[in-house]
């Protein structure tokens, strides 16, 4: 990412997006936030807090859930991309990696990864040139490239779903949940390469991830969500140290470690709430 006291250009904005599901339920109150060009940003809070929300907002997701985005804009490059189709927002390079590592179980995993390039008109020896790319950034994908992806790990499905969306050639990813169900060694694997996809090829990301912890580590600047609003953001560096984020989504005080349970007794002191 560049320095910090060099001008970054923002490449995605929401703008005060309000998302209601089904005419009825609201899930997002006013969510603001700014992704900068080459950076990672991280769309932190617990479950139900609106990160996935968020994303399917950008993304052009929301339709397939009977969801919309009834207030606020979301701008691409300065462009309106709220009501846009998905397909035509990854022509424009954002891609999003669903919750879940959504595989096609019946495929191989190369097969798997060739479809992330299927918006491509770039030639057959980009599309080969770029495979061995995520092969070198995921060797074990290489290993088990003939391999079903219904039969793979939960952790090489997960890389398979990040390769595949590399493959689309993309500015921007929207990476949700990459920890979930995962070995701790794994999510370290899947964050640094993360890091180095970000650093070596300019990718930008923004991820909502639940492990605040692993999260802050890797990524420059934070949002925290909370009942679909956001109560904090900051310097991912800043909000490390912070006392309320060390106490509520790190599980630390100046007493030391709290269980989640002590964490939960405590949520009324919450100086954002208070």
């Amino acid at each position: 990412m560049p320095d910090a006291d060099v001008a970054v250009e923002t490449v995605l904005e929401v703008n005060n997006i309000e998302v209601i599901y089904n005419h009825v339920i609201l899930v997002l109150k006013g969510v603001s936030l700014k992704v900068p060009k080459g950076g990672i940003t991280a769309l932190l809070g617990g479950n139900g807090a609106g990160k996935t929300t968020t994303l399917k907002a950008i993304s052009g997701l929301l339709a397939s859930e009977r969801g919309e985005v009834t207030k606020g804009s979301i701008r691409y490059r300065g462009e309106v991309i709220q009501h846009q189709d998905p397909a035509e927002t990854v022509k424009n390079g954002v891609v999003q990696v669903m919750e879940g590592r959504h595989c096609f179980e019946h495929l191989s995993v190369e097969e798997n990864l060739l479809t992330g390039a299927y918006t491509r008109r770039d030639g057959k020896a980009a599309i080969a040139a770029d495979l061995e790319l995520v092969y070198g950034y995921f060797p074990r994908l290489k290993e088990r490239r003939k391999s079903q992806a219904g039969y793979t790990s939960g952790g090489e499905q997960q890389m398979t779903a990040i390769g595949r969306a590399l493959m689309s050639k993309p500015e921007t990813i929207l990476l949700d949940e990459p920890s979930m169900g995962l070995a701790p060694q794994l999510v370290e694997q899947i964050f640094e390469i993360v890091k180095s996809v970000n650093e070596n090829e300019g990718v930008t990301f923004l991820l909502a991830e639940q492990n605040t912890n692993v999260a802050l580590r890797f990524a420059h600047y934070g949002y925290i969500l909370e009942s679909g609003r956001v109560v904090m953001d900051g310097p991912a560096a800043e909000l490390r140290e912070n006392p309320d984020v060390k106490e509520f989504y790190l599980g630390m005080s100046e007493e030391g470690r709290k269980s989640f349970r002590d964490v939960r007794s405590y949520r009324r002191r919450k100086r954002w709430l208070s």
